[in-house]
């Protein structure tokens, strides 16, 4: 069988709005680039501000923390409204200066809160551009956004490679969903946490990571549920826009 051949975008409308999206993921990882350079630090020699225990345990940790935080933060829809980027950017940062003010044990007892936020946010914006957050499929999309490889790591597109990948939407597929975004969220927040160890710095340092995290993860909701938008209202197939974005991120410049 011969795979299908997708013919690419020409309508002047599309591309323009998936140029757009590109450039907002680009643009993504810039506070973050700034807090590093304000702490003064490359990242592995951050990461190895981090004890051997817990470099090994982050992956677990963050896969638990993702569970809980699917049942929190659906759960906190109910009692509070969803807020916007502002509001939720400046939530973070606090919970982030309490974590730095105390070192690795205070980041590492914050880092569940702050999961839990990040998720609620992601889920505010995906109703923001019309999809259901308590829905096991949007909750999947929620999932997804976290598969971004970081503010961190360099942008080439390959996050929005495994946003195309296909999974059954069920209890089981969103377990599944979770162990595989587990591995690249633990890299980010292990960058995050060692960041939050910077001597001095304590509390300045954790609140201006947590306020690039929260930045560059609301940017790249709005990238992933703006393309999904854009497909349901110009009826376009998801699949041949996403590739085409993702070629748009993987050029010199976009």
């Amino acid at each position: 069988m011969q795979p299908e051949i997708l013919m690419p975008v020409t309508d002047p409308g599309l591309t323009a709005e998936l140029d757009a999206l590109a450039r907002r993921h680009h643009a993504a990882s810039g506070p973050m680039m700034q807090v590093i350079s304000f702490v003064g630090a490359t990242t592995e020699s951050l990461l190895g501000r981090l004890p051997p225990p817990v470099r090994n345990g982050l992956q677990s940790a963050t896969e638990r923390g993702l569970e809980t935080a699917l049942e929190a933060a659906g759960r906190s829809r109910t009692v509070v409204s969803d807020r916007p980027d502002w509001m939720n950017t400046a939530m973070t940062t606090a919970l982030g200066a309490a974590g730095g003010a105390g070192g690795l044990p205070s980041a590492l007892a914050e880092l569940p809160f702050t999961i839990t936020m990040l998720l609620r946010a992601i889920q505010g914006i995906a109703a923001e551009h019309g999809f259901d957050p308590d829905s096991d499929e949007v909750k999947v999309e929620c999932l997804r956004v976290f598969a971004a490889a970081g503010p961190l790591q360099a942008d080439d597109g390959a996050d929005m490679g495994f946003l195309t990948a296909r999974m059954t939407i069920t209890g089981a597929g969103l377990h599944g969903l979770v162990a595989k975004v587990a591995p690249r969220l633990a890299a980010a927040l292990g960058q995050k946490l060692a960041t939050q160890t910077v001597p001095v710095l304590g509390a300045v340092a954790g609140a201006a990571v947590n306020y690039a995290f929260t930045s560059y993860y609301q940017e790249i909701a709005r990238v992933h549920f703006g393309l999904k938008r854009l497909a349901r209202d110009t009826a376009s197939d998801e699949g041949l826009l996403r590739e085409e974005l993702v070629m748009r991120l993987t050029r010199p410049s976009a």
